[in-house]
């Protein structure tokens, strides 16, 4: 399976990195209400969606009710993303959700 990452300003790389990671983390530093979080979504269609103040989504784009944790740092996303690129899905959703967006 493969993943990508949707960056802030619309950029997208395919099977990033973890470097490519972390830089389309770090772009959630920049204030831009137009264009609120970056999200790494897999091949299934499950995405997780990081924004500014540490809101963090996990949905399938397919269709599932989304839910949420809130103050998650950064180090974490990063340690999920890598999860969800390796297809490690019933670990991610095992995770302390809660329901919706938040």
């Amino acid at each position: 399976m493969s993943y990508h990452v949707n960056r802030r300003w619309g950029d997208s790389d395919d099977d990033p990195s973890v470097e490519q990671m972390r830089e389309a983390l770090a772009e959630l530093d920049v204030e831009d209400f137009e264009h609120p979080d970056v999200a790494l979504i897999h091949d299934s269609g499950w995405c997780l969606s990081a924004f500014p103040k540490g809101l963090f989504i996990w949905e399938n784009l397919g269709g599932s009710e989304p839910r949420h944790m809130r103050e998650v740092p950064r180090k974490r996303v990063l340690e999920l993303w890598l999860l969800l690129s390796s297809g490690d899905i019933a670990v991610i959703d095992a995770e302390n959700w809660k329901p919706g967006y938040g």
